[in-house]
């Protein structure tokens, strides 16, 4: 499982102005964050507009994600919806596509407890066992907190492959770590954080998928080599910059929710030039105005030089 330790984006999906997969687009951002370093890429994951995407587009989104990375770094594929029988269709398309893993999260909609989420990932497991599963812990969006007790014993018996912890539970990931350790560590443990991922790896994470790192992978790039050198005081400086930097998602005002966290990241990257535009799924709107104004100016005040100007990428103002 090592091929799925470091720093691993969840890769932004760019589109036209008229709602297309922009291709060229992400080739760039691809390109730019392998160059950079990274060491996979989560593709059809919250960042990538899983749930705004039909299936037609999952699989053009995934298709072009392996085409493009060509080998040089492992694709994990999110297999993400309401129910079993769903994600194991999506989990076998990622497998014909050649994902080199899949990533589920809990059934949602219609709310089980803990007995229907085992058998959810064991039935995965079962119908695509080609291929490791993570687990995707992700609450806010599942309205269900995958417990550490479950995590391991799946783990421990072969289901699970590894957890993205997208909890925002920095005390149940540390108590994670420290069972999987006591277990013989059959997990591997990515944290899905942005601005504490230096704690994470204090505690021993195998690794990070930061949406930030769609916008600066060389700072997630150089504190995943200062850890593992042990560098610690060069860990905390680079954690330091992608904090301030991390900003860029409280900048807009009036938006919330997915259209200001991956809308700035979005916006971020048109500013610097490796996005065409900041155009999101619909319903929801691309950032402008002023929120456009915001974000770069968070970008000046962190070193960065911008490719266009914010009435290049305002939308609005076309």
């Amino acid at each position: 499982m090592n091929q799925f330790r470091g720093v691993i984006p969840p890769v932004v999906t760019p589109l036209t102005a008229d709602h297309r997969l922009d291709v060229e687009s992400y080739r760039r951002s691809i390109d730019r964050m392998i160059a950079a370093g990274v060491n996979g890429l989560f593709v059809l994951g919250s960042s990538s507009e899983v749930v705004f995407s039909t299936d037609e587009r999952r699989r053009e989104i995934l298709a072009a994600a392996i085409e493009i990375a060509g080998g040089r770094v492992p694709v994990l594929a999110g297999c993400i919806d309401t129910e079993t029988n769903r994600v194991i269709e999506h989990a076998r398309a990622a497998r014909e596509m050649g994902a080199a893993a899949i990533v589920a999260t809990a059934p949602f909609y219609a709310l089980g407890g803990v007995a229907e989420i085992e058998r959810h990932f064991r039935l995965i497991h079962a119908a695509v066992p080609e291929l490791p599963l993570f687990a995707y812990d992700i609450p806010v969006c599942v309205h269900t907190k995958l417990p550490n007790d479950l995590l391991i014993r799946l783990g421990r018996d072969g289901v699970l492959a590894g957890v993205k912890d997208s909890s925002n539970d920095d005390v149940a990931f540390r108590f994670l770590i420290g069972d999987n350790e006591e277990n013989g560590h059959p997990l591997t443990l990515l944290t899905g954080q942005e601005v504490v991922v230096d704690g994470a790896y204090m505690a021993g994470a195998d690794g990070s998928v930061p949406g930030l790192a769609n916008v600066d992978p060389y700072g997630y790039v150089a504190m995943w080599n200062a850890y593992r050198n042990g560098d610690w005081d060069s860990v905390r400086k680079e954690q330091n910059k992608l904090a301030a930097l991390m900003r860029i998602v409280l900048a807009p005002s009036g938006v919330q929710g997915f259209g200001s966290g991956v809308g700035a990241f979005k916006t971020a990257m048109a500013l610097l030039g490796v996005f065409d535009t900041n155009q999101m799924p619909e319903p929801v709107l691309a950032l402008h105005g002023d929120n456009v104004k915001a974000i770069a100016d968070v970008l000046r005040a962190c070193g960065f030089e911008l490719a266009r100007t914010v009435e290049q990428v305002d939308v609005s103002t076309e």
